[in-house]
Formats: structure tokens, C-alpha cells, sequence
């Protein structure tokens, strides 16, 4: 391709977004200017580029570019350019200002135009002049001055260039005298005064042959030290660098490149490589390595679609387990809160065992059930966690429906359970379900690299490493955090584009120690423990998810699909003799609740083992379960006949079973057989209970009736608690619940993107302030002397409104005579937008905003004057 198509290209895309060539007598002074120009669909996209800009809606297109000039607004803005396109801009920060487009394409390619940086230049110069970053026509390219001053090069804050200061910069301390003896040791012909002088070192610089015949001239060591700065950073450290050397006395070739303006003094010991200079050593190139195409996403392996399916379902139906069998475990109250907030080290560990996970699933598990809802904190005076009501309606779903709850959860989720047992900036460990774990950019980079495995053939994985790469090509100036990479001033860090920095291995380097680097890997565990991939692989039903906007529907469309390839549920078990229960695969709701309280899980994986013991069955007794209903229930749902060790077990804990009777006295104990009583009295393990006789058949107890169940049971008791009415109490595992609570609200990542419908009535609404603000009031007809004041214009409610409704159409602005509801009479210029429900929104240049105006309360409308030009 030809810089001559190139031209032709961007002239094009300067049509589309209202910026016309130069000479065609309206080129632009200002961004506002330039704004004004663009057509209405160039301004919406702006707004959907930088939604900060929108809120709250902007007065005009002068207010509009003022803001979209400001600091923070840049920052966030340049945070969402690609590397190529950051790079281009900060090419266009070393540039002149204004700069021909033609010198920035040598920045970008250098002297030999690269294919690839010629064809895509254009596309980076319209992201830049889509998001107001750039203004101006092409042969007089503008950054705004804020983007400017942030990627130009400066002492305090290098270039991602490795760029230095201009020779201008650079020599802005010297004396006149000494540049004229650099210009005399560098061959030129002495000036008349320094700008000149400064002028012409320029000029000496830019120049490829007389450059080149300067340097012919160096002493070999010379070439090193230049070849050390050329690339960044441009500053080094020598003895006296601010003493003036001449040719003639120049000994080291540090002195010979000072003598001849190549290095210039920076500080007392400090030298500097001009920003032209090290062009010239650069070959015309900004940056060391251009980078204008993405890099590829190779796949790492390729796995047959029918198995990457069934892999990746059957973690799926695995994760449901799991956090059904975690929030279980909490029925009866789960861990403490801490005061900080959120689940110790302790109870984490605890955690982690009974799921049979080490602690950072166990981690994940925790918080991917709270940003679902399903757990959260109880609110009682001795706060712990708990199941929440919605757990008891997730768990009544189809497993495909569990699914989809949990990964409408994980994909907008902020909360990164990767940080628990990190530390935060005051020194404390962060904990599970405690504070400080969100991090904005956590649902970007998660959909991004579902987007990049969708990309990727169906059965294709990829590394994590070459997902990493290409975010970072992507969003190079993304933190971990989210935001502004830290080093700079107001949060903004040069660097995250290919220059000084750019060593072989650098990039990865830099990717190991960013956040973000981690929160890529995180994703691509979750996804695959979430049953999204199977084998580092995109499940085909979970394409749907990758979509930027995919929402419910999405995940309701990918669990349909997922339906198909779950296990149905089965009815039945297998008893064996050694007092085990086998599932061989999943079980419906009621028969794994059963087992579930009937039975300890021994071993999980494509068959579950249940086993049966003393503890298990006294657990069922406890819940109103007798021993009959066990032995039908079991025999029912059996394909194996009831072994007789289970009968027998069975048979014997309900023999015992609320034998003892345990009530309040602080606690008491009671048991129609005064011999077992005595018999508990002479135990010695039974001293901390504080026991002594009441009655033949009744002990009273220092402990509470809790403490006193679980000693007599750990005695090898069977005893069964009772109501004040000497009823037995029956224990149910699903009795605590938390009050309902309502899921994390993610923390957002930055202003939300306005429907295209709210960005049209925004745009409407900016042109209406521009005219409003060039609009001219017709004069008021004469008033003979002693007249009273001219009333608000009349008109009939009819006239009102087809007037208002065309202006609505033609956009043109109006004013209205209108009556408040205190009665208060008043003439107002308006620019309507919308006329609905007895109101019409419109931009209200005597209250310079957004407003609502009754329709009954406009006592009429008059055409405006024309316009100011």
C-alpha cells in the first residue's frame, strides 16, 4: 500500500467524523471548534468511547471540550487505547505541534515505511479522533494538551519513547555564547542570536547526510556511548558535564559529543541525547519495535469438540456439588465474622478440608456463592455466616439452572478471591468474604479471554501467557487494580508501550509482576473449574458468554444446551455390605438429602461413597426419622438388598436413642433406668459436667443442655434433647437462615456506556446549548409609557403543541411563555427534544440544563430570530 492510499484513507475517515482537509477554509481553532463540525453520529460515538463525558449531560460543545480536556478524563481515556494506538499518540506528543500527518507516519515507520504501520495508521489516527484526543485536519494533527503533557518526555517523567527533550529544551539554560561555539565545533555558521542558533542545531540534526557526515567524524567510542542512550532512557551520568568543552580540547568521546551539541548538559553531572539527535540515531522511529498488529492467540493444543463438551459438563455439574455440599455445611451456622469483616485463616482451613479442596478453591467457592446470594452474614449480635433464602430456591433447580445462577455471578463479578492471604497497602491480611477484594478490571480482562478462546477454533486451548500477551497489547496502560498504572503523577505511568523498556523478555517479565497477569490466570482456572472450558478449551455451549454484551439470555441459551449433556439424575443406590451406600452417578434431590444426613460422603468423583455410621444414623434420629422410616426408605431406593450390618446398626442407635433425656436446669438429665444415671455419675469423664442426683431418675448439670449433649455423646451416649414439655426435640440441618439478602453489587469499572437512544437525546440536547447559546430574542414590540409589562406569550393548547412537536423534528429552538407552579410568569429559550406524557424535556438555556416543562403550564410559543452566525 501506498502513502498516497494511505492519505486517501484518512481523508475519508476525517469526512466521517467532520474533519475536512486543510484549505478547505474551516479548519478548526479549538476542540470545540472541531467538535462542532462533526456530524451528530461522530459525537454519539465520542460519548460511547468516554461515557465519563456524558454525565452529567454537557451544557454545549464548549463545555463538552472542556471536559473532555481534563486530567482524570484523559487519563481514563488514553487507559482504553490499544498499544499501537497509544503509540501513535505518543509519537504525536514528541512531534511538533500542529503535525502533518506525513511526519507522523516517518515517526511511526521511520525512513523505510513499514507495510503494516502504513495501513494501519490510519485506523489509530480515527480511534484518537473518535475519542477527541486528537483534533485538527491531517496536515495539522493536534493531541490535546493534556494527553500531550502527559506522554511528552520530561526530566521528572521519561517518555515511553525513550525519547528526550528537543535540542529547544535541552538549551533553554545555556548561555548564548556557548551555542554559538557549539555551532562553530559542529561546522554551522555562527547566528545572530540563540533562537536562531538553536534553530539551526536543529536543523543540523534533522539532516540525514550532513548528520551522517558529522558522525563519520567521531571517535569510535563515541558510537557506544550513543548506542547507550539512543534507546532510552536518554539521560547518563558524567564527570563535570556542565563545564563547555571545545572541539579542539575535547580528549574522552563524551567531550567530543558535547563540544558538538549531540549530548547537552542535563545537571552537573548529568548529559542528555536531544530528542532530534537520537531520531537521527533511530533511523526517523519513535519507538524501537512499532507494534500495529495484535499478536496472535496460537492455540497450545486441540481436543476433539465432544470431549472438551463432556469435560467441561461434568465440572460444571461438579461445581454445583460443591457449593451445594459448602453451604450445607453451614445450615446449622456457619464460621464467625471477623471484625474486620469476612472468614478467618482458621475456619478457611476448615473449610477447605470439608470440601476436600486446598484453600484457594476453597476461597473461590466461598466467594462465587456470595456474589450469587446465596451466603451472607446473619445480622445477629454474634454475626456468622449463613445460607441465605435464595439458597433453598437454587437448590430446588435443575442442575443446569444452578449452573447459570452461579456463572451470572462469576462474569460480572469484581471480586477476586485469588488476593485472600495477600496483604493490603496498611499491612493486614485480606480474608475470604472480608473487604478490599474487588477489583474493577476483573469482569473486562474475564470476558476478554472468553472472547479470545471463542476466537480460536472450536477444541482449541491456549496458554494463559498468550492470553496475557495479547491483553497487554490490548490495554497496555491497564493496572492491576483497574485503573492508571501507579509511578505517575495523578496516577498515570508512561511505559506501557513498546520503547525503552522493550528488552527481549521484558514484557513478560513486567506481565509477572502486574495484577492483571494474575487475574488472567485466575480466570482460566475458574473457567475450567466452572465447567466454561473443558481442557483450557471453550465449551461449545458456553460461546455464548464471550459476547461483550451477554446477559441472561446468554446464559440461559448456554444452560439449555448444557442440559443435554448432564447426567440424568438416578433414583436409586447401591448398599454394600460394609456399611457403604454407592452412587454411581448424580441423585435426585430427595435421595441425596437423605443420604446427606443418613450417611458421612467417604469419597466423591463419578461415583459418590456414602458410609453409614453410629454418628450418621443418630444424626437421621435426630432430624424425625425412626427406624422404620429408615429401613423402607433405604429398601425403596436400593437395587441391593439391605445388608444385615446396617440393619443391625440402625436397629441399635434407635434402641439407644433418647434413651437420656436432656432439658434446662442449666441443663438437666433424666432416664427411666436409675442404673444408667449412676452409672454416669461414676464416670470420671463426666466430672467437668458439674453432675449431681435430683431425683432416682433425674441429674442436674453446671453446663447448658448444648454442651451437655455433645459430652455424653462423645462419652458414647445416644441422648435426644426435649422441649420444656418433655418433648423430644427434633434437630433439622436447614434450620438457620440469614434475613433475605441481596447479592455484592459489583464495583464498576468507570461510568457505564448510556443506551445509543440516551446518547442521541444527550447529543440533541448539547446542540440545543450551541444554539441556545448563538440564539437571537426577537424584540419585544413597543410599549407606550405607563403600559403595563408585555405578558408571557399566548397560544391556543393545539398551537402549543404542533409547534413544540416540529421543533422536536427540526431541532430549531423556541421561546415559550410559561407559568410555574406558584404562578410565576417567564420567557424561556428552549431547545426540545422529546414530547411524551403531558411534558417536554428540553435544554433550558436560562437554567442551562436539562429540564421538564408541563405542557398545560406553557401559555404559549414564538419562533426565534435567526441566529447569531
Amino acid at each position: 500500500m501506498t502513502v498516497k492510499g494511505t492519505r486517501e484513507e484518512l481523508v475519508a475517515t476525517q469526512a466521517a467524523t467532520g474533519a475536512g482537509p486543510q484549505g478547505d477554509g474551516a479548519v478548526p481553532r479549538t476542540l470545540a471548534e472541531d467538535l462542532r463540525a462533526r456530524g451528530d453520529e461522530a459525537i454519539v460515538a465520542l460519548l460511547r468511547v468516554r461515557p465519563d463525558l456524558v454525565s452529567p449531560v454537557p451544557n454545549d460543545l464548549t463545555q463538552l471540550a472542556t471536559r473532555a480536556g481534563t486530567r482524570a478524563s484523559v487519563v481514563r481515556a488514553l487507559e482504553r487505547l490499544d498499544r499501537f494506538t497509544l503509540q501513535t499518540a505518543e509519537a504525536l506528543a514528541v512531534a511538533a505541534d500542529p503535525c502533518p500527518y506525513d511526519e507522523l507516519l516517518g515517526l511511526m515507520s521511520g525512513d523505510t515505511p513499514d507495510p503494516e504501520v502504513v495501513e494501519r495508521l490510519p485506523r489509530a489516527v480515527a480511534a484518537l479522533r473518535t475519542g477527541a484526543l486528537v483534533w485538527g485536519t491531517q496536515d495539522r494533527l493536534r493531541l490535546v494538551r493534556t494527553a500531550r503533557d502527559l506522554l511528552a518526555p520530561s526530566a521528572s517523567m521519561p517518555s515511553p519513547t525513550g525519547l528526550g527533550p528537543a535540542v529547544a529544551e535541552a538549551a533553554a539554560g545555556m548561555s548564548p555564547g556557548r551555542v554559538q561555539e557549539i555551532l562553530a565545533d559542529a561546522g554551522l555558521p555562527s547566528t545572530h542570536d540563540a533562537v536562531s542558533a538553536v534553530a539551526a542545531l536543529r536543523g543540523l540534526f534533522g539532516d540525514r547526510r550532513r548528520m551522517a557526515a558529522l558522525l563519520d567524524g567521531a571517535p569510535p567510542e563515541a558510537a557506544g556511548v550513543l548506542d547507550r542512550l539512543v534507546w532510552g532512557p536518554p539521560y547518563g551520568e558524567v564527570a563535570k558535564a556542565n563545564v563547555p568543552v571545545r572541539a579542539a580540547d575535547a580528549v574522552t568521546p563524551v567531550q567530543w559529543l558535547l563540544a558538538r551539541g549531540l549530548l547537552l548538559p542535563a545537571g552537573p553531572n548529568t548529559v542528555v541525547l536531544p530528542r532530534e539527535a537520537a531520531l537521527h540515531l533511530r533511523g526517523g522511529r519513535a519507538h524501537r519495535v512499532p507494534e500495529p498488529v495484535a499478536p496472535a492467540v496460537t492455540p497450545r493444543a486441540t481436543y476433539p469438540v465432544a470431549t472438551v463438551d463432556a469435560t467441561a459438563a461434568g465440572e460444571a455439574f461438579t461445581a454445583t456439588r460443591t457449593v451445594e455440599e459448602l453451604l450445607k455445611a453451614w445450615e446449622t451456622g456457619g464460621p464467625p465474622v471477623l471484625r474486620a469483616g469476612g472468614v478467618s485463616v482458621r475456619d478457611l482451613k476448615r473449610t477447605a478440608a470439608t470440601l476436600d479442596v486446598d484453600e484457594r478453591q476453597a476461597a473461590f467457592w466461598l466467594e462465587l456463592a456470595y456474589a450469587a446470594g446465596l451466603v451472607a452474614t446473619d445480622g445477629e449480635a454474634d454475626e456468622v455466616f449463613a445460607p441465605t433464602p435464595a439458597f433453598d430456591a437454587w437448590l430446588a433447580a435443575p442442575a443446569e439452572r444452578r449452573w447459570a445462577a452461579l456463572v451470572s455471578a462469576w462474569l460480572p463479578s469484581t471480586r477476586t478471591p485469588g488476593l485472600v492471604g495477600d496483604r493490603d497497602s496498611r499491612g493486614r491480611t485480606l480474608a475470604a468474604l472480608g473487604p478490599d477484594l474487588d477489583r474493577s478490571s476483573a469482569p473486562e480482562i474475564r470476558r476478554r479471554v472468553l472472547r479470545l478462546l471463542a476466537d480460536l477454533p472450536p477444541g482449541a486451548s491456549a496458554d494463559a501467557d498468550v492470553l496475557l500477551t495479547r491483553l497487554r497489547w490490548e490495554r497496555p496502560q491497564r493496572s492491576a487494580s483497574g485503573g492508571a498504572a501507579s509511578g505517575g503523577p495523578g496516577g498515570w505511568a508512561p511505559g506501557g508501550s513498546a520503547g525503552a523498556a522493550d528488552a527481549p523478555g521484558a514484557d513478560r517479565a513486567a506481565g509477572a509482576r502486574d495484577g492483571r497477569a494474575r487475574l488472567v490466570r485466575w480466570t482460566v482456572e475458574q473457567a475450567e473449574v466452572l465447567g466454561v472450558t473443558g481442557r483450557g478449551a471453550l465449551a461449545s455451549y458456553a460461546r455464548q458468554l464471550a459476547g461483550a454484551d451477554a446477559g441472561e439470555a446468554a446464559v440461559d441459551e448456554a444452560a439449555a444446551v448444557l442440559a443435554g449433556l448432564l447426567p440424568e439424575p438416578l433414583d436409586h443406590v447401591l448398599l454394600q455390605a460394609d456399611l457403604t451406600a454407592v452412587a454411581p452417578g448424580p441423585l435426585l434431590a430427595p435421595l441425596a438429602e437423605f443420604l446427606g444426613v443418613a450417611a458421612d460422603i467417604e469419597s466423591k468423583g463419578g461415583a459418590t461413597v456414602y458410609r453409614f455410621t453410629p454418628e450418621s444414623v443418630r444424626r437421621a434420629l435426630d432430624a424425625g426419622r425412626s427406624a422404620d422410616d429408615l429401613h423402607t426408605f433405604l429398601a425403596a431406593h436400593s437395587r441391593t438388598p439391605a445388608p444385615q450390618p446396617l440393619t443391625y446398626l440402625i436397629d441399635d442407635v434407635a434402641r439407644r436413642h433418647g434413651h437420656l433425656r436432656v432439658g434446662a436446669a442449666s441443663a438437666y438429665l433424666r432416664c427411666d433406668d436409675d442404673h444408667v444415671l449412676a452409672e454416669i455419675l461414676a464416670d470420671k469423664r463426666s466430672a467437668p459436667l458439674g453432675l449431681r442426683r435430683l431425683a432416682p431418675t433425674v441429674l442436674a448439670a453446671r453446663v447448658a443442655p448444648g454442651a451437655l449433649l455433645e459430652r455424653l455423646r462423645a462419652m458414647g451416649y445416644a441422648p435426644a434433647a426435649e422441649s420444656a414439655d418433655g418433648d423430644v426435640l427434633i434437630t433439622r440441618a436447614d434450620a438457620h437462615r440469614t434475613p433475605p439478602r441481596a447479592a455484592p453489587v459489583p464495583v464498576p469499572d468507570g461510568p457505564a456506556v448510556p443506551p445509543d437512544r440516551l446518547l442521541a437525546t444527550a447529543v440533541k440536547a448539547i446542540r440545543a446549548g450551541d444554539r441556545a447559546a448563538a440564539a437571537v430574542r426577537p424584540p419585544d414590540p413597543p410599549s407606550r409609557p405607563g403600559a403595563p409589562q408585555e405578558q408571557p406569550p399566548r397560544t391556543s393548547a393545539a398551537e402549543t403543541l404542533a409547534t413544540v412537536q416540529a421543533a422536536v423534528l427540526t431541532g430549531e429552538p423556541v421561546w415559550i411563555g410559561y407559568v410555574n407552579a406558584e404562578g410565576a410568569a417567564s420567557q424561556r429559550v428552549i431547545e426540545p427534544v422529546r414530547v411524551e406524557g403531558g411534558y417536554v424535556t428540553a435544554y433550558d438555556r436560562t437554567a442551562e440544563g436539562i429540564r421538564r416543562f408541563s405542557l398545560h403550564r406553557v401559555t404559549g410559543v414564538r419562533e426565534l430570530a435567526d441566529e447569531a452566525p
